[in-house]
């Protein structure tokens, strides 16, 4: 008898209760138990696994090593897939294996390049694949002078924090004034130059952003599944144009994924972001964990999560073509479950929760999550 795949994701988005979803529904009908960890009670991924727990806050990035080992033995884990302090833990990788644990991230050398985006499109440029412009800054007459040399050149400017992800602090600077227009409907992300420069000259520390032409439509989420030989098993393409989602195969945005995830050895799931500068895609960002929508692929015909799984645990897939891709579609709000309230909630100077909490029939209290349209095989 075939013993059941224990996987932990820690800390991870609330979309990958998909993600959750498609590991139980695979088609090896393998027994598959996921235990998830979070910092949020409230995280529907703590109701959609099977055993659960609040994590510690406050852990160093050593300290948290030390928690996952011993989540690791202590429940049996054979598949971790870190999203928290992913570097910390993949510089310990050995460990994990004396544990009896396999790590679905890539190795400490590939997750360092793409930690910082100076880093990142430094490296990538000198493999060929094209990127924006950018200039780095850490105080107002930086920005001013990146802002000037991107009007100059025709672009409008935004900026990021050179370490991030998820599209945290991302903001397009415009030479409007603020005024009631910025007061009407709901907030965005644009900002006043003169703001944005004032608040520089007031702060007590330098900040440490990107600073970039705001690059247009459509955007692709290139998501590989690639090996520790360095070669990409599997390449798709997730398109984005408005609410419009799609899927695609073209060489325009796989090339130069592939290139990426062999060249860096972006082991297991990443995902790769282009969008157009003009008339030609360049590099956004890479994130070398599993994207919150990798779950969309379902409607291309194939398991992504459980295929990385079966490449965590040695048995590898070999080539994945989706048979057919899906038609466009959107994506909308829908109620999950979560765990049933077992504290008073109107204390909040009360310390954090802990212990464990595992898994219980839980009402179906709504959360707001992301669901694709279509099955999910």
């Amino acid at each position: 008898m075939v013993s059941r795949v224990r996987v932990w994701l820690n800390r991870t988005y609330a979309e990958n209760v998909f993600f959750m979803d498609q590991l139980r529904r695979n088609p090896s009908d393998r027994a598959v138990a996921i235990h998830a960890t979070h910092g949020d009670p409230d995280s529907p991924v703590l109701a959609a696994a099977d055993t659960a727990e609040l994590e510690p806050e406050g852990l160093s990035p050593a300290a948290y090593v030390e928690y996952a080992l011993t989540q690791c033995e202590r429940r049996g884990i054979d598949v971790f897939v870190p999203r928290l302090h992913q570097a910390a833990i993949v510089a310990h990788r050995a460990e994990f294996e004396a544990a009896g644990t396999a790590l679905l991230a890539p190795p400490p050398e590939a997750v360092a390049v793409f930690e910082d985006k100076v880093v990142a499109y430094q490296a990538v440029e000198s493999i060929g694949v094209p990127v924006p412009p950018w200039w780095r800054v850490r105080d107002a007459d930086e920005l001013l002078n990146a802002v000037e040399e991107l009007e100059r050149r025709g672009y409008r400017s935004c900026f990021k924090p050179a370490a991030g992800a998820g599209g945290v602090g991302f903001r397009m600077i415009t030479r409007e004034p603020f005024s009631l227009t910025q007061l009407k409907g709901f907030p965005g992300p644009q900002v006043p130059l003169d703001l944005v420069l004032e608040s520089l000259r007031r702060a007590e520390e330098p900040v440490d952003w990107l600073v970039m032409p705001r690059l247009e439509q459509p955007e692709v989420s290139v998501d590989c599944l690639t090996g520790p030989d360095n070669q990409v098993r599997l390449a798709i393409g997730r398109t984005k144009h408005g609410r419009r989602r799609g899927f695609s195969l073209h060489e325009q945005w796989l090339e130069p994924a592939r290139r990426i995830a062999e060249g860096f050895g972006l082991h297991h799931l990443s995902n790769i972001q282009f969008r157009m500068l003009g008339d030609r895609p360049v590099l956004m960002d890479v994130n070398t964990r599993p994207a919150g929508g990798l779950h969309q692929l379902a409607q291309c015909g194939v398991n992504v999560p459980w295929a990385a799984v079966r490449l965590a645990l040695g048995d590898d897939p070999g080539e994945i073509v989706p048979p057919f891709l899906g038609q466009d579609y959107t994506v909308v709000s829908g109620p999950r479950p979560l765990l049933p309230v077992t504290v008073p909630r109107q204390r909040t100077d009360s310390p954090a929760v802990t212990g464990t909490l595992d898994a219980v029939p839980a009402p179906a209290a709504p959360v707001e999550s992301r669901a694709a349209s279509g099955a999910l095989p």
